[in-house]
């Protein structure tokens, strides 16, 4: 029996459960001169290092625009300008005492919007797929932008905060899947870690800009220009993912398997029928016929909900613990109100920007070093280092602040520099990795919105909450955020597993095995034994029958059952 390529085509919005189990028992004929010019007519324009490097840059992109849209209210909160237009956020003695919350509310808003655009990725996500996800959420914080820029009122710039922060949340949710997905194991988490260093970067570009524009105090350009740049951060976005392939995950998960091989062996640099591009491709392929095998008739959003060998809720779940872990450890309560802070340190107004914009300068540097060590060490070492430190960090801010002289004012500046460098180094990208990682392929669209949503949602809380709590409790905040790091210490330790050096679809096969043995999936992630995704070991862990098979020459074997062979029979 003769194929021209490894699965009957099914329609992207889903297939039936018979088009599903003949894709996961079709194969590939290598051979075949139809599929070769399938694949050869599929190629991306750009392959190997060029691609990724291609890819991580507008991946970055994104994140830029995701931390100076986060960072360039800092600064504004207390410009002359935007006091005039938006006189409800001035917070002194001679305002009413509601101001605190209505400053607070500005800011926090803008998560509300980016909650409901992660939510929304649950039924759009894998519908439009990963690059006309993120296109749609670059027009939305255009139009978001636009409006934020011309607001003459306190509510107009709340709904347009709702807005961006909808494409905001479109992009967060959708960005590191696609950069996880179309990334090699072995370099994933510094690629991916890039991502968390440019948040940082487009947080200092926002206070550095936020200051410039402080001089010019006779204009609401003071304000206007500064929120307005985002724009030009969309557009670049939008422009460079039109060049890029569309994830070779997503496209086999939609039968456009031929597209997928292309892909994967555009970003291996490699031809098609490459050993090393064949064991990544039936990898997939294998992981979306477990999947399919488990559960046939449910949808994606429905399976996050299901355990079993798969563990789908328990991974999804980890991916929006670690998302919620990243905001309660209180660091946008300095990204969000830096200038304010140092302002309350009794630092006056432009010495105030100064140290927060060289605050966001550390910030952005330290976060570098993260790159270096996330594939040398793994994940859970970088998470357990970074919640120690920010908790001792914080305990010696509550002690300082209840002293509050000259010189622990001094000093606690300097705490929130060494609070940044932790955070930087174990929680900044750590968390835009983890949930793409930890998670299946049937499951990463609405998983990866669940995990999103819970960050934009802590993250609210956070910054809602700070303004009315400084106010009332002062250092005690401080306090409040020590005991949230130390109750991070012990749940990473026994509940995540480490995720470092093996590829996404390695991860099924790693929760598997722990299902199948009745053990830990944390102390099986640590073990060497695992057999990789797409060996025959590795099927029989999975509860998948044997399939295609990559030989040394790159020709591809077919395994087949009797059951199979009865059915080709018929």
């Amino acid at each position: 029996m003769s194929r021209s390529s490894f699965s009957p085509q099914a329609s992207d919005d889903g297939a039936s459960v018979s088009s599903r189990k003949s894709k996961a028992d079709a194969s590939v004929a290598v051979e075949s001169p139809e599929f070769d010019a399938e694949v050869a007519a599929a190629a991306p324009l750009l392959s190997g290092t060029a691609l990724t490097a291609a890819i991580a840059c507008v991946a970055g992109t994104g994140f830029t625009l995701f931390g100076y849209d986060q960072g360039v209210m800092s600064a504004l909160l207390t410009a002359k300008q935007f006091e005039n237009v938006f006189p409800q956020v001035v917070v002194n003695s001679s305002e009413p005492s509601n101001h605190a919350t209505l400053q607070s509310f500005v800011v926090a808003i803008y998560e509300i919007g980016c909650l409901i655009g992660a939510l929304s990725n649950l039924w759009i996500g894998d519908w439009l797929g990963r690059r006309r996800t993120i296109v749609l959420g670059g027009i939305i914080m255009i139009i978001g932008a636009i409006l934020q820029t011309t607001s003459f009122s306190y509510a107009q710039m709340v709904v347009a905060r709702i807005v961006t922060g909808l494409g905001n949340g479109l992009n967060t949710s959708t960005v590191p899947s696609y950069h996880a997905e179309c990334s090699p194991a072995a370099r994933r988490g510094s690629l991916i870690m890039i991502e968390g260093s440019l948040i940082t970067f487009g947080i200092m570009i926002s206070y550095w800009i936020d200051f410039a524009f402080f001089w010019v105090s006779g204009s609401s350009a003071q304000w206007r220009v500064p929120i307005a740049l985002q724009i030009l951060l969309a557009i670049i976005m939008i422009a460079g993912i039109s060049f890029l392939p569309e994830s070779p995950r997503w496209l086999a998960k939609h039968g456009r398997n031929a597209e997928a091989l292309a892909v994967i062996s555009a970003l291996d640099g490699k031809p098609h029928t490459d050993p090393g591009v064949q064991q990544t491709y039936h990898g997939i392929r294998e992981a979306i016929a477990a999947e399919a095998h488990i559960s046939s008739d449910a949808s994606p959003l429905r399976e996050v909900f299901t355990n079993g060998r798969s563990q789908n809720f328990r991974r999804a779940f980890l991916g929006v613990v670690v998302q919620c872990f990243q905001q309660i450890t209180g660091i946008n309560l300095i990204t969000y109100y830096a200038t304010l802070l140092f302002e309350r340190l009794g630092i006056d107004d432009v010495k105030a920007r100064i140290i927060a914009a060289a605050n966001g300068t550390e910030y952005f540097l330290a976060s570098l070093i993260a790159i270096v060590l996330i594939d040398r060490i793994g994940r859970r070492p970088l998470m357990l280092f970074g919640a120690i430190g920010q908790c001792l960090t914080m305990v010696l801010l509550a002690i300082l602040g209840s002293v509050d002289t000259s010189g622990t004012q001094l000093a606690s500046a300097v705490l929130l520099f060494v609070f940044n460098s932790f955070f930087a180094i174990g929680w900044l990208g750590m968390t835009w990795l983890y949930p793409a990682e930890i998670v299946g392929l049937r499951i990463r669209a609405p998983a990866n919105a669940f995990s999103t949503a819970s960050n934009w949602t802590f993250n609210f809380m956070v910054v809602m909450v700070t303004g009315p709590s400084f106010n009332n409790i002062s250092w005690g905040t401080y306090i409040v955020f020590a005991a949230l790091n130390a109750f991070i210490i012990p749940v990473v330790y026994f509940f995540f597993p480490e995720t470092a050096g093996r590829s996404l679809e390695d991860m099924d096969v790693v929760f598997a095995l722990a299902y199948n043995e009745g053990v830990s999936p944390v102390a099986v992630s640590l073990r060497k034994d695992v057999p990789p995704a797409g060996s025959p070991e590795a099927d029989e862990i999975l509860g998948i029958g044997p399939g295609p098979r990559a030989r040394g020459d790159g020709s591809v074997r077919e395994d087949r059952g009797p059951a199979q062979a009865e059915a080709e029979k018929a």
